[in-house]
C-alpha cells in the first residue's frame, strides 16, 4: 500500500503474519481491495499471505489461517505489511530482521498493521511518522523515543505505511484505492462496506468526546500524564504545567473527574501496566519501572488492588477472545 504505484496490474501486496496477529485488521485491509476488484470488473489488486515457515498462523482469536508462502519462496512484492497484535516481538529474530532488510534493499515498501511497527522498528526500518494501536503507543514510545509515533488511523509516506489495526485498516485500504483509481470507485467500495465517509487519516483512534467535554486544562493535564508515565511528575509539577495551584488542580479534578490528581495519575499508570502485562513478556520489575513504580512490591500491591489480580496471576489466566477492541 505504498504511496504511489506505477507497476503492472494487478498490484501485489504481501501480508507477513506473525503469531497472534489481528485477524480483523488483516481482513479489514483485504476486503476493500476485493470489493474494488469486483466493482471495477478487473483484478486491480492481488494479495499474498506469508508466514515464516509457510505453515498456518494462529491469529489472536485462536483461528489458524493458511498462507501461500514461506519467507524463502516469497516473490518480490512492491508492498509488504507486517501483521501483528499481542506480543509482536515473540517471533522476531535475526533471520527475520535480515529478510525484511533484504526486502527493503530490493525496494519493497515496508509497512505494518496494528503492532507490526515494533518489528520494523527493531530492524531499524522506520524512517518517518508511524502509527499503531493506541494501547501499545506508550510502550512503543518508551522503546523507540527517537521515532515519531502518533495516534492516527493510518500513516502513508514515501518510505512506509502503517495502520492502527481493526477497522482502521479499512481506511488505509480505501486510501490506497482512492489514490490509485479515484474517488468514484472509492465511494462505491465505501457503500458496499457501509463505512463512515468522514474518517480522515489523522482522525484519532479513540472516541475523544470524553476529553473534549473536559476543560482544556484538564485535557492538557491528561496528555502530560500520559507522556510521563515512566518518570512520574509530582502533583506540584503537574499543577504548574497547566497554570493552576495545587488546590485549584485538586478542586478541578474532583469537580470534573470525581477523583484526585493522584488517583487519576495512578489509574493511567496502571492502565499502561495492564497492557504491558497482558501483551508483552517483560518482567514484573521492568513493567513496574515503565509504569513509574520504584519497586516490584509496591507495583504488585497497587496492581492487585486496581485490577483484582496480581500481574503474575493475570498472566496465568487464559487469553480471552477479542471483544470491543477487536484486535
Amino acid at each position: 500500500m505504498r504511496l504511489t504505484y506505477q507497476g503492472p496490474s494487478p498490484e501485489a501486496i504481501g501480508f507477513l503474519l506473525l503469531p497472534r496477529f489481528s485477524m480483523v485488521a488483516l481482513f479489514s485491509a483485504i476486503d476493500p481491495l476485493r470489493i474494488a476488484n469486483r466493482l471495477s470488473g478487473e483484478t486491480l489488486f492481488r494479495w499474498h499471505l506469508i508466514s515464516r515457515d509457510g505453515l498456518p498462523v494462529h491469529a489472536s482469536n485462536g483461528i489458524p489461517l493458511a498462507v501461500e508462502h514461506a519467507l524463502e519462496d516469497t516473490p518480490w512484492l512492491p508492498s509488504l505489511a507486517v501483521c501483528a497484535s499481542f506480543e509482536p516481538m515473540a517471533a522476531v529474530d535475526d533471520s527475520l530482521i535480515t529478510w525484511l532488510t533484504q526486502r527493503r534493499e530490493q525496494r519493497t515498501c515496508l509497512g505494518a498493521l496494528d503492532t507490526g511497527a515494533f518489528c520494523l522498528a527493531s530492524a531499524g526500518l522506520i524512517d518517518d511518522t508511524i502509527t499503531l494501536h493506541w494501547e501499545s503507543l506508550p510502550e512503543f514510545r518508551r522503546q523507540h523515543p527517537h521515532l515519531e509515533a502518533v495516534e492516527s488511523l493510518y500513516e502513508v509516506t514515501p518510505s512506509g505505511f502503517f495502520g492502527a489495526g481493526a477497522s482502521a485498516s479499512i481506511d488505509l485500504a480505501l486510501d490506497t484505492i482512492r489514490r490509485r483509481h479515484g474517488d468514484a470507485l472509492t465511494r462505491r467500495v465505501k457503500e458496499q462496506l457501509v463505512h463512515d465517509h468522514r474518517r480522515l487519516p489523522a482522525s484519532r483512534q479513540r472516541d475523544v468526546r470524553y476529553q473534549e467535554r473536559l476543560p482544556q486544562r484538564l485535557a492538557t493535564l491528561i496528555g502530560i500524564m500520559d507522556a510521563h508515565l515512566e518518570s512520574s511528575l509530582s502533583i506540584p509539577q503537574l499543577a504548574s504545567a497547566i497554570g493552576l495551584s495545587e488546590r485549584q488542580l485538586e478542586r478541578e479534578c474532583q469537580q470534573h473527574l470525581s477523583r484526585t490528581p493522584g488517583q487519576l495519575y495512578l489509574e493511567r499508570r496502571l492502565s499502561l501496566a495492564h497492557q504491558l502485562v497482558t501483551s508483552t513478556r517483560h518482567s514484573v520489575m521492568d513493567i513496574a519501572l515503565a509504569s513509574g513504580f520504584a519497586s516490584a512490591s509496591s507495583f504488585t500491591r497497587a496492581f492487585r488492588q486496581h485490577h483484582g489480580a496480581s500481574p503474575s496471576a493475570l498472566r496465568r489466566q487464559p487469553t480471552p477472545p477479542m471483544s470491543d477492541s477487536a484486535r
